[in-house]
Order: structure tokens, then C-alpha cells, then sequence
């Protein structure tokens, strides 16, 4: 995992995103907040923790203790959302809401002046090398709009099926971060890649 840290450093990697799983609210099973602790020391780049877990509210201090910078949780797995992300920000820490595919992206309408990031998910959450869902283009789309519209300033990532190909639309859609796992640990020249998907913003 330390070599992989570096790896995203040394290819000019700006977060390194570290998706924590619980094999119930998604069908894999990851790490938690030891991992995170561990690898504080090899990070220079803020730690972007994205909890793909089931009551998310329970576990926010530990991964903030254990060095996140930006804790994620999803809509669809808490029901006092607002309560939770107030909780993070509390923390010292930015707070992120991410949305599954089939969760329309204006549910999150009353959440957007509380939050510093909103992700994407472009594939259903638990697996990498899957392909992007186009429709997930629509959403970044409209919260583009609204961040406008309203005067905010959170960050709009996307995750999943995130390569060459269909990072030009995502980035054209409104997309700030592109989170990349399987397109960057699979390239030959991953610096090549990072630089070429950066100048396109």
C-alpha cells in the first residue's frame, strides 16, 4: 500500500482516495481506519476517504483520528445526513456526500451549502475495472448548475470507469476530480496519463 502512495505521488496524483467497504452496504469487504493510520505517514497528498459502509455516523471520529482529511459518506446509507456532515466539518475535516447510480442527484438539494464535496459514483460501488454509466453524466451536469445557480463552492468528483476515453466528458460535464483506480495502476506511463486528463480541465 506504501508503494502504491508513492506511486500516485511520484505520477503527480493530487488526493489519494481510499474507498472503505463493509461487504454490507456494498458487496466487497476493504479496510478501515488502521489502514488509514498507516499509511498518514506516507502521504503527503490529503487522504480523500470515501465510507461505502452502513451507518456511517458510528465511525466518523476513528477515521478522522486516524488522519483523514475528507470524509465521504453516502446519502443512501444514513438517514440524519445533515447531522453527520456537520459532525465531519466539526472535526476540522471536509465533508463529502456521494450518491449510488440510481439516486437521482436532486435528493441532495437541501445538503449542498453543508457539504465541500459531492462524488459521483458512474459505476454500482464494490468493484474496480468496471465500465462508466453514462447517465452519471447528467448529474454532475446538474450539480454544476447548482452550485452555480446557488452561489456555492463544493468540488464535484467522479468515480468509476474513469479513463482516458470517458474522462473528457466527465470533465466537460463539470467534473473537478477525477478519481482514477484501474486506469492509473494499468498504464504504462501513469505521469503521462495524469498530465494529459489535467490539461483538459
Amino acid at each position: 500500500m506504501a508503494e502504491g502512495v508513492k506511486r500516485i505521488q511520484e505520477n503527480k496524483g493530487d488526493l489519494l482516495h481510499l474507498d472503505v467497504m463493509d461487504g454490507n452496504f456494498v458487496p466487497n469487504i476493504s479496510f478501515g481506519p488502521k489502514m488509514i493510520r498507516d499509511l498518514r505517514p506516507h502521504a503527503e497528498i490529503p487522504l480523500d476517504t470515501h465510507l461505502m459502509i452502513d451507518h456511517p455516523e458510528r465511525y466518523i471520529r476513528d477515521f478522522a483520528d486516524a488522519g483523514s482529511d475528507l470524509i465521504t459518506i453516502h446519502y443512501e446509507a444514513e438517514v440524519h445526513v445533515h447531522r453527520t456532515l456537520t459532525m465531519i466539518r466539526e472535526m476540522g475535516k471536509k465533508a463529502g456526500v456521494s450518491i449510488v447510480p440510481s439516486t437521482p442527484a436532486f435528493l441532495l438539494e437541501d445538503l449542498l451549502p453543508f457539504v465541500d464535496l459531492i462524488l459521483i459514483m458512474s459505476v454500482n460501488p464494490g468493484f474496480g475495472g468496471q465500465k462508466m454509466i453514462p447517465e452519471s453524466l447528467d448529474k454532475i451536469r446538474y450539480l454544476a448548475a447548482q452550485r452555480k445557480k446557488k452561489d456555492l463552492s463544493y468540488v464535484i468528483s467522479v468515480d468509476g470507469g474513469i479513463n482516458r476515453t470517458t474522462a473528457p466528458s466527465a470533465i466537460e460535464a463539470g467534473a473537478d476530480i477525477l478519481v482514477l483506480g484501474s486506469a492509473f495502476f494499468s498504464a504504462d506511463n501513469p505521469s503521462i496519463l495524469v498530465e494529459e486528463l489535467k490539461s483538459q480541465r
